[in-house]
Formats: C-alpha cells, sequence, structure tokens
C-alpha cells in the first residue's frame, strides 16, 4: 500500500522496518500513563516485579506483530516533518468475520488534532473493504486506559464485554 492522506498534514502507510524504533517509542510513551494506574492499583512491590521491564517487553510485543504480520502494521506520518507520530496494528479473521485493532498511539505532540480518530477510521474502513462484519479492540478499565477507551466510543465501539483481573499478595 502507498501512502495515503489520512487527515489533513498527516498520511498513513504499511510499516518499514526502519519504522520500528519510532513506533516501539511511541508504544513505550503511550503506556507510561498505563502503568502509572497500574502502580497505584497493585501498589509499586507488586507493580514492579509482575511488570518489570515493560518498556521493552511492549516494544517487544509490536516488533513481534510487525514480525509475524508486516501487512497489519501501519504508521502515521507527519507529512510536515517526515516524522513517524503514530501506529496501529490490525488483524483480520476472515472465519469468524472480524476485524481486531491492536496495540495502537499517537505521539502526544500530536494529540487533539483528529490523528487518532482518523487512525480509528482508517483500520475501521480496511476492515469494510475486506468484506467483514464485526470489529473488535481490548482495552483496560482502570483510569490509565480512559483515553483508549474514549477513543473507541468516538470511533463507534458500543457493544462492551468486561473483564477483571484479580491480584493478591501472598
Amino acid at each position: 500500500m502507498s501512502e495515503q492522506v489520512l487527515t489533513p498534514g498527516f498520511v498513513i502507510r504499511q510499516a518499514k522496518n526502519e519504522d520500528m524504533d519510532a513506533v516501539c517509542r511511541i508504544a513505550q510513551i503511550a503506556w507510561v500513563r498505563i502503568h502509572d494506574s497500574f502502580r497505584k492499583i497493585m501498589g509499586a512491590d507488586m507493580h514492579d516485579v509482575l511488570c518489570a521491564n515493560w518498556e521493552e517487553n511492549k516494544a517487544g510485543q509490536v516488533r513481534g506483530q510487525f514480525e509475524q504480520h508486516p501487512e497489519g502494521v501501519y504508521v502515521v506520518i507527519q507529512e510536515e516533518s517526515g516524522h513517524v507520530v503514530g501506529f496501529v496494528t490490525i488483524r483480520v479473521n476472515m472465519e469468524k468475520s472480524l476485524g481486531t485493532i491492536g496495540n495502537n498511539a499517537i505521539d502526544p505532540s500530536v494529540q487533539g488534532r483528529g490523528v487518532g480518530s482518523a487512525m480509528h477510521r482508517f483500520a475501521l474502513d480496511r476492515f469494510k473493504e475486506t468484506g467483514l462484519r464485526f470489529a473488535s479492540v481490548t482495552t483496560g478499565l482502570d483510569e490509565g486506559h480512559a483515553p483508549a477507551r474514549r477513543a473507541y466510543e468516538k470511533a463507534g465501539f458500543d457493544i462492551r464485554q468486561e473483564d477483571v483481573t484479580y491480584y493478591k499478595k501472598l
């Protein structure tokens, strides 16, 4: 896929290997808020053990998605600077007619400009073009995930199945 205008000043295209450092950096920045929330909920001692090296793990997860399914990783490029300022991973399950939005984030420097909303529309449009009937995205219920929940609701996700993970100190 060649570059496609996403919203004025921004284009989207399939990720390339040379984009992955920027993608991982954006993912790590985006997940700081989430891990701050986890730390508050779990306590520092539990978080620091159970989520040790989360920055490297998140980068590894995103790189793994690119290595296994490069066709499903897209990057948002700011036209003026030429820099990667966002990414989204998508998966298609033809058997279930389901498209899934996976890891995705927008660099804080361009948040609030409609880039994330346009990126989610792009993913949903890919699913529709493929003939899929359903779309899903998974996010957390903690305060750190609140911006993601708002973004997904804004994109039209309206059926919610909740999930809870319990922990106990021994």
